[in-house]
């Protein structure tokens, strides 16, 4: 007996994809996988069946860094570039939203990631006003049962800086809350070398270090960056968090845009982790990251779309052609980079096996978009959109079936984000 049996699919196995397979999952974890149909011992007990017939089967994308915030700051980048864009903004609108209007932006973010076949969501929360700011994002994940990690941001330099003790004090109560959460964890987000002081990095990540936790940041994102770093400490921004002891493998590096070879070369030593965001860095004009140069360096690399507001959405199937498309356009060369490198960027080389966990993506390929498919990976990377999503798993349990969100009511939310929206954009002035 099995709780899901996914029939007639093709299966993202480690041998590669498969033939017409089944999957099964109990207890939230996948029990099988196997070719041909499901044993009749199988079909005839399974609780539910679910036809993956015309289907990709893969594991749960990740979207490895996004501001769930900024689901209300949609369309807004105007043909500023980074530094201009916050100033004139985002941060007005940051400054302006209330505990509600976060709750709501975070819900929606979260809604449209399960739909588009994510099942881990990293957020860099930028809205921390008060501790209950960040219970509110975790709470709207609970609602949607998505996995999250909140990194939670900070900066003691700057517009709206922290005393060290007071951001250590919040971390660790959020460490501990969620220390044993099946779903939810934390990182230190410090937001970028230039707003963080060298003792502050030093002691959030020593204490990330202490629960097992990340510190995720955004390095190297524009040009201007790069210098303000280089004239405040000499060193570029790599190299600098490098010798403050911070640069490791619970590091993530979010852009990396702007890093040289020295500072590749120190990424993957350091086994750090670098989040792409290729579709924000070229509506923000912020460049086109060395992707291929750090891929060969053997660098970990994850996807992630940014935020609402200079992407302007979270659909990874677009991020997958983006890195796709300004890696070969970068080196000029169409065989630079392969739709099933990119895929497993998207699910961060995950595959599905028995013992996995059972976090699970049908996606249909019988659409007017992708069909007839020739090859998976490139009808995933290159003509499947987050519309294609068919059914999501996270947990051993379904959020989405056949299109259709579960257990929350979309419309209502919708309407309740409209009308939230329009009283956020008066008191940021922007009305």
């Amino acid at each position: 007996m099995c709780d899901i049996l996914i029939e007639n699919g093709r299966m993202l196995t480690p041998a590669g994809w498969s033939g017409a397979g089944y999957l099964t999952l109990q207890a939230g974890v996948i029990t099988a996988v196997g070719t041909g149909p499901a044993p009749a011992e199988v079909s005839s007990t399974a609780r539910q069946v679910i036809s993956a017939e015309g289907m990709a089967v893969l594991p749960g994308l990740t979207n490895a860094h996004t501001h769930l915030s900024q689901t209300f700051m949609r369309g807004l980048s105007a043909g500023r570039p980074l530094l201009r864009w916050l100033k004139e903004l985002i941060w007005p609108l940051q400054a302006a939203m209330g505990l509600e209007e976060l709750r709501l932006a975070a819900l929606l973010g979260l809604v449209e990631n399960l739909r588009g076949g994510v099942t881990h969501v990293v957020e860099h929360q930028k809205v921390t006003k008060t501790p209950d700011y960040s219970l509110a994002v975790c709470s709207a994940a609970e609602q949607c049962g998505i996995r999250l990690t909140l990194a939670r941001a900070w900066a003691d330099k700057g517009a709206n800086a922290e005393p060290c003790a007071s951001i250590l004090s919040e971390l660790e109560a959020l460490f501990e809350r969620y220390r044993d959460d099946p779903r939810i964890s934390i990182a230190s987000g410090p937001l970028t070398p230039w707003r963080a002081r060298a003792e502050t990095l030093q002691e959030t990540h020593a204490l990330a270090l202490r629960y097992g936790c990340a510190t995720h940041i955004h390095v190297s994102e524009s040009a201007d960056e790069v210098q303000m770093t280089l004239d405040e400490t000499g060193m570029r921004p790599v190299a600098w968090l490098d010798a403050l002891g911070v640069l490791g493998p619970s590091t993530q590096v979010v852009h990396a845009v702007w890093v040289d070879a020295g500072e590749i070369r120190l990424l993957q030593e350091r086994g750090a982790l670098v989040v792409h965001c290729p579709v924000s860095n070229a509506v923000l004009g912020s460049g086109s990251a060395p992707v291929l140069e750090m891929k060969q360096a053997g660098i970990r690399i994850l996807l992630g779309t940014d935020g609402p507001a200079s992407n302007d959405n979270q659909d990874c199937f677009e991020t997958m052609k983006m890195a796709l498309c300004m890696a070969r356009l970068r080196a000029l060369d169409a065989a630079s980079l392969n739709p099933a490198e990119v895929v497993r960027m998207a699910t961060g080389g995950k595959t599905l096996a028995a013992g996995e966990a059972g976090d699970v993506v049908l996606v249909n390929l019988r659409s007017v978009n992708a069909a007839p498919v020739q090859d998976i990976d490139s009808a995933l990377a290159l003509c499947c959109h987050a519309g294609d999503v068919d059914t999501v798993i996270i947990d051993g349990k379904v959020r989405v079936h056949q299109q259709r969100l579960l257990g929350i009511d979309e419309q209502a939310l919708l309407v309740e984000c409209e009308r939230a929206v329009a009283g956020l954009r008066r008191r940021a002035g922007l009305d």
